[in-house]
């Protein structure tokens, strides 16, 4: 890879940006690159960038001295100092990305809605269209920088004045015949927490398990397809908040 100046009048690009010693370090990143880079996947540093210059201002070509790079870095190796500067500092995102990372963190929210919550007159889960529905009729505005679960609880309190709606827990009492227990056991340790089970001596598992109101009919479906129907499930008490 080539050392490149930019002129910010003909070119243009996005830059990861640290702020450190009292003085400012820039790389020029792709930044989809740059943001999986961040959360750890499988992709070199190397393949991020699109110069290995360090600049102060990346915008007008000013390159950083050596000097001050070992000065505040310890060294003065452009990858290292590139990966500190991406991991650490902040990038510049492309409309289109900041426009996919939202979209994603809509459904996730979305999804942890409509799974732990239920409208409490019913007692049953909102379709997911109702809640995307309210949500725009609520102008919720996702923040694409903040993981999705932090934001489920300030956009709650949006739906509220829209939609009749709780977060739910289920506790609930499951028996499974010996012949289907092992095969069932996955499934009801994966969608649920366990509170209290025991083995019978005729090989049949009982247990108290918890888990979000949204899902109680997916698990049935679930256990019922898994035992052909003969599963025995009893709700115990529902816990609303």
């Amino acid at each position: 890879m080539t050392g490149i100046t930019y002129d910010h009048e003909r070119v243009s690009f996005n830059v990861a940006r640290l702020k450190k010693g009292g003085k400012v370090f820039e790389v020029v990143v792709d930044s989809d690159s740059a943001m999986t880079f961040r959360e750890g996947k499988n992709i070199s540093v190397e393949d991020v960038l699109k110069s290995e210059q360090i600049f102060t201002d990346a915008k007008k070509g000013l390159v950083a001295s050596e000097k001050e790079l070992t000065e505040i870095f310890g060294t003065d190796n452009p990858l290292e100092i590139a990966e500190r500067i991406i991991k650490e500092g902040e990038v510049q995102l492309t409309a289109d990305y900041r426009n996919k990372l939202r979209e994603e963190k809509k459904r996730r929210i979305i999804e942890i809605i409509h799974k732990n919550s239920i409208d409490p007159t019913t007692k049953l889960p909102h379709p997911i269209a109702r809640i995307e529905n309210a949500m725009n009729e609520a102008k919720v505005r996702i923040d694409e920088h903040k993981p999705a679960e932090d934001q489920v609880a300030e956009i709650l309190k949006k739906l509220k004045p829209i939609l009749q709606i709780r977060f739910a827990v289920k506790e609930i009492a499951v028996k499974i015949p010996a012949s289907d227990a092992p095969k069932a056991y996955s499934i009801v340790k994966g969608m649920s927490s366990i509170i209290k089970e025991e083995w019978q001596q005729d090989g049949s598992w009982i247990s108290v398990i918890r888990i979000p109101a949204g899902i109680e009919q997916e698990f049935y479906d679930k256990l019922n397809s898994i035992t052909h129907g003969k599963s025995e499930t009893r709700v115990l008490k529902t816990e609303e908040r």
